[in-house]
């Protein structure tokens, strides 16, 4: 079995991006070996109000067994518990929020209360570093990337939440892994899409320093292209055991207790 923990469907909305209907992201899929994967409706994270895509995304999900929906929780909003029961009855294995793309402090009240529902109720929150490199976004993209210290924040206002980093590189992942208490950062999950392979070997060098029980397979497609994560893995010289926890054990972790 293997999980993509990062995909996203719909349209990107500061350029042409192929791939990103359904149908394309399974067939993506099959060209991988991905059995299964994550899946956010990306239009939404630029929406006034995310969450109003959480319905297209729950019926397609539903209508498609390997696709397991990551809805949007924008806690700003008056009715963002709502949103929060919704997954949960939909048996969605995370939800997610974007503060910096919903302008709010992503460390600050509001968050804490979404880190604290979903501690509470069992359910991971995501969190995305960013999409696109910051040479190639459009001018009118003017959501700052997630900082690191608000990951360590929001890690340490609740002792029960989980959370799933994506996007982030290796300075980000040091940064939050050795400035966290252990306890936090074994309740701190990163996805391999934007951590380099070789010849850098980031991805190497973290399997190294903090363990692969830490790390789960995210592509981050269609922005990004599922053999990049697949290439990073067969470059390594991992364990079949280190390989199966990335590619789907430590995810079954993540949405555990």
């Amino acid at each position: 079995m293997r999980t993509d923990v990062n995909a996203f469907l719909g349209a990107y909305p500061y350029r042409r991006v192929p791939g990103t209907s359904p149908d394309a992201v399974l067939a993506a899929m099959d060209r991988v070996g991905i059995d299964e994967a994550w899946v956010t409706h990306l239009p939404g994270v630029f929406w006034r109000d995310p969450t109003e895509g959480n319905a297209w995304l729950l019926e397609t999900a539903g209508k498609e067994r390997r696709f397991h929906p990551v809805p949007a929780i924008h806690p700003g909003l008056a009715d963002w518990r709502d949103a929060l029961r919704a997954a949960i009855d939909a048996a969605a294995p995370a939800v997610r929020a974007d503060p910096t793309f919903y302008g709010i402090d992503p460390a600050g009240g509001a968050m804490r209360e979404l880190v604290a529902a979903c501690g509470e109720a069992g359910i991971a929150l995501s969190l995305a570093v960013r999409f696109e490199d910051a040479r190639q976004r459009h001018p009118n993209d003017h959501a700052s990337e997630l900082p690191a210290a608000a990951v360590r924040a929001l890690i340490r206002s609740d002792a029960r939440v989980h959370l799933l980093v994506t996007h982030a590189d290796r300075p980000f992942v040091e940064e939050v892994h050795f400035g966290s208490t252990p306890d936090e950062a074994a309740r701190i999950w990163w996805d391999i899409c934007w951590i380099w392979g070789p010849p850098e070997d980031h991805l190497r060098t973290l399997l190294g320093s903090i363990g692969p029980a830490r790390f789960v397979l995210g592509t981050g497609q269609p922005l990004r292209l599922p053999e990049n994560a697949d290439a990073k893995l067969d470059l390594l010289d991992l364990a079949a055991a280190d390989r199966g926890a990335i590619e789907s054990g430590n995810a079954r972790a993540l949405t555990g207790p």
